[in-house]
């Protein structure tokens, strides 16, 4: 497989791919550079965050150009890839991985319903970060989405009385809506804070972007369907690896 790219530039890519939701938020910044190979699209883009590869398509033929790109030193400075669901002894085989994460890619262009409790949602003060730690520590203690994370725009959350209970953060880009960081206290899941929430900041990036998405780990079927009823019914699977430096 000759190694060149076959597209450049996000509007080139956008186009292959129908402006695919997916590809709307990864390919970023000034250099997208697209290979094809196989029934496979693989793109490298440099966005506001740093480096990103990513793709659509077969499986395997992605792992191939992956490799390809890394053999060549194309990913030097991108330590994650990301892929379709993939086994990890597929990815092993051609790729020298440390951690490997499968999630779903999930998206929506309807508003949610309106739920009990969005009233009470509202945009947190910096001030207000520590709490938001304090939510994440019990909820989502791996969460990469923290405060002091430049790729986040604003920290949402409800609170009961002086506590904070429950947080979401806006990692939107590239004029995709995008949710990160959706938490609840130990003690208070299962109260409806998560949904509404998760509703009302939806319908607030639906109103500026016109689309809305967020990443789920796979195993985590409660939230899953959670989303599914809020009308995130749109997804593909993911497999994110990290590569060895």
């Amino acid at each position: 497989m000759p190694l060149h790219p076959v597209l450049t530039g996000r509007p080139a890519l956008l186009d292959r791919l129908d402006a695919h939701p997916y590809a709307r938020l990864t390919a970023g910044g000034a250099e997208v550079h697209g290979y094809e190979h196989d029934g496979a699209l693989v793109w490298t883009a440099l966005g506001p965050w740093g480096p990103v590869a990513a793709s659509l398509g077969d499986t395997h033929a992605a792992i191939e150009v992956f490799g390809q790109l890394a053999d060549a030193g194309a990913l030097a400075q991108t330590r994650w890839l990301h892929l379709p669901r993939v086994p990890a002894e597929a990815v092993a085989r051609r790729l020298p991985v440390v951690i490997q994460d499968d999630w779903d890619f999930m998206w929506t262009t309807l508003a949610p319903q309106p739920l009990p409790g969005e009233a009470s949602v509202r945009a947190l003060d910096p001030d207000e970060h520590a709490a938001v730690d304090a939510v994440l520590d019990e909820a989502l203690p791996h969460s990469t989405s923290r405060p002091g994370d430049p790729r986040i725009r604003r920290w949402y959350g409800i609170s009961e009385g002086d506590r904070l209970v429950a947080v979401a953060g806006d990692r939107s880009a590239h004029d995709v809506g995008f949710l990160a960081g959706i938490g609840v206290a130990a003690d208070r899941q299962g109260c409806g804070y998560g949904a509404a929430l998760t509703a009302a900041v939806t319908r607030l990036l639906l109103a500026e972007f016109g689309l809305c998405s967020l990443g789920v780990m796979a195993d985590n079927t409660g939230a899953i369907r959670l989303y599914q009823r809020l009308g995130y019914t749109n997804a593909i699977p993911r497999t994110s690896i990290r590569l060895t430096d």
